[in-house]
């Protein structure tokens, strides 16, 4: 896996999970680093996404998300939602890891395919406790995981 970085996605995280240009090879269990090191840099992109929202660039969060959100809400209407839960919690204080778990959708309930969902437990200005911040991505057709939301909970 590699960590890719695009400029229109004004740094927003997506990596590649092994695409390959070559004929398909037998399906193979990835090594527990192979696990490890994706974990890693699914949690350093859901940073990358919570520190854009910190920023108050919720819009870019949208700009570089899944075709599936981008069919789902309207950019105007993500950016509108986000920045008003934000509001309310007021600053960012701490930001903790607290869970990584995947989700394979068969399609009934959620789009098919692959969802991961990060979530940090958050200290904010206007909250007596730790708020539970989820970001959650989807692995694309091209093999690229990108951002399907973003709440607090």
């Amino acid at each position: 896996m590699r960590v890719v970085t695009s400029l229109s996605f004004l740094a927003l995280a997506a990596f590649t999970a092994s695409a390959s240009a070559q004929s398909p090879a037998p399906a193979r269990q990835p090594t527990p680093q192979e696990y490890a090191q994706r974990n890693q840099q699914l949690e350093q992109a859901a940073l990358q996404v919570a520190d854009l929202v910190d920023k108050g660039q919720q819009g870019q969060v949208w700009d570089g998300a899944s075709g599936i959100t981008k069919q789902l809400v309207a950019r105007d209407a993500f950016v509108n939602s986000v920045s008003a839960d934000r509001k309310t919690v007021g600053t960012l204080i701490t930001r903790t890891p607290a869970a990584l778990n995947f989700n394979e959708s068969d399609g009934k309930k959620l789009p098919p395919g692959l969802f991961a969902n990060v979530a940090f437990a958050t200290r904010f200005a206007n909250e007596k406790q730790p708020v539970r911040e989820l970001i959650s991505f989807h692995l694309d057709g091209d093999n690229v995981w990108r951002v399907t939301g973003y709440t607090l909970r």
